[in-house]
């Protein structure tokens, strides 16, 4: 595993390390209120494409065979084509709405981004690591070239669009994506019952966890406007980017190790039991200075990399600086519950976590303008972390997940 995470940690290192290092550029050519615009179509793309396939990718590490992978990626092209249209009548109607055009763009981003995820758990359950951190490379850093590239162009809310989108198909070719699976129709049908619990448990649960975002930036831009949006979006992509550096390498390694430690039914054993609590005890010693560093230096560090018209975005980075650092710990753990078949548990925990941070922001945005939002978030969600990452630490040993999940 330690092999797998390092060769993913350094091809995340470099994916982030370009947008990162981009970012002060592009918040010179890009305003406040155009990153509002796009992070508001970057949340709904990117809720429509995490549920596009039915979520029926994260089965392709459990396939017992090619022949049931093939079938697989079959069924979740199938319905990517039909996340697509219905996608696009979703464009067409936004687009009528605003009285703009780049609503338009809506299927191209939740397709690409949907194949990027199929492509992605295909090349997981080959193990292909090195192909998996070209991919990132390719996808994040190649983004924020070409947005880079549009803002000097003067490409404006289209610009910032499209560049992640093709830098998505980029991805895609360097995943050494097949092409179109061919599998009967009895085949694909099969399987889609045989792993119906993606459908049905995990489905719900990564489009509310995405929608979380898309209320997040629509609420703010709803109550102080674009450029309240655009400070958000630039400071959660930041703050989030050791999450998403660590957390998408540990879990992508981690998944496979927990999966064939879960036997036939799915519970949980000592050993997969401590893989997870030593991985929970290494991130929380990597997340304890980022939330110092955020608590001390976050406004200054803002204001002096993006210019003084993003000082709210500091304001703000130091007010989420807990609840930063617990989503850095918890951010590859969602592959656990997968793994232990425990979906309808942690579906069920989601909600309540979701409807938390979406109550601690409304009543943060009414009582401190941004910056309370930021302090209401932290509080609130320091205790939903703490009791989930007890619940895990302490998960009953081959325990069938109903029984798990309904004595909390």
């Amino acid at each position: 595993m330690r092999r797998a995470v390092l060769t993913l940690l350094a091809g995340g290192l470099l994916a982030q390390a370009l947008p990162l290092l981009l970012g002060p550029w592009l918040t010179r050519l890009y305003s406040p209120a155009e990153f509002g615009v796009y992070h508001l179509f970057a949340a709904v793309a990117a809720n429509a494409a995490v549920v596009a396939c039915a979520r029926y990718e994260f089965a392709l590490p459990l396939a017992a065979d090619e022949a049931e992978a093939t079938a697989l990626r079959a069924l979740c092209q199938r319905l990517l084509v039909a996340s697509m249209a219905l996608a696009a009548v979703g464009g067409v109607a936004w687009a009528v709405v605003s009285g703009q055009a780049w609503p338009l763009w809506l299927p191209a981003a939740v397709g690409a981004l949907g194949l990027v995820s199929l492509a992605t758990l295909n090349a997981t359950r080959a193990q292909r690591f090195r192909g998996l951190a070209v991919a990132r490379v390719v996808q994040h850093g190649g983004g924020a070239l070409l947005q880079l590239a549009a803002g000097l162009l003067h490409a404006g809310v289209v610009g910032l669009i499209v560049a992640p989108i093709a830098a998505a198909l980029a991805a895609v070719a360097a995943l050494g994506w097949p092409g179109p699976a061919q599998a009967a129709r009895t085949q694909w049908q099969s399987v889609a019952r045989l792993h119906r619990s993606f459908p049905i448990l995990n489905t719900p649960h990564a489009f509310l966890g995405a929608l979380q975002d898309t209320l997040a930036v629509a609420l703010i831009a709803g109550s102080l406007g674009p450029a309240a949006a655009g400070a958000w979006g630039l400071a959660l992509r930041y703050l989030k980017a050791p999450a998403t550096l660590v957390g998408g390498a540990v879990s992508q390694a981690l998944y496979p190790r927990l999966t064939p430690a879960s036997g036939q039914a799915g519970g949980c054993t000592a050993a997969g039991r401590a893989l997870v609590l030593r991985t929970m005890l290494l991130l929380a010693a990597l997340a304890a200075p980022l939330v110092a560093v955020l608590w001390w230096l976050g406004p200054a560090l803002f204001t002096w990399a993006f210019g003084p018209d993003w000082a709210d975005a500091g304001l703000l980075a130091r007010a989420l600086a807990v609840y930063i650092g617990l989503h850095f710990i918890a951010s590859p753990l969602g592959v656990v519950t997968m793994a232990w078949q425990a979906q309808a548990w942690a579906l069920k925990l989601a909600l309540v976590g979701q409807a938390v941070f979406v109550a601690a922001l409304a009543g943060g945005l009414a009582w401190g303008g941004l910056a309370g939002a930021g302090w209401a978030v932290s509080g609130a969600m320091a205790l939903y972390f703490g009791w989930y990452f007890s619940r895990l630490a302490t998960w009953p040993l081959d325990v069938p997940p109903a029984v798990a999940g309904a004595t909390p």
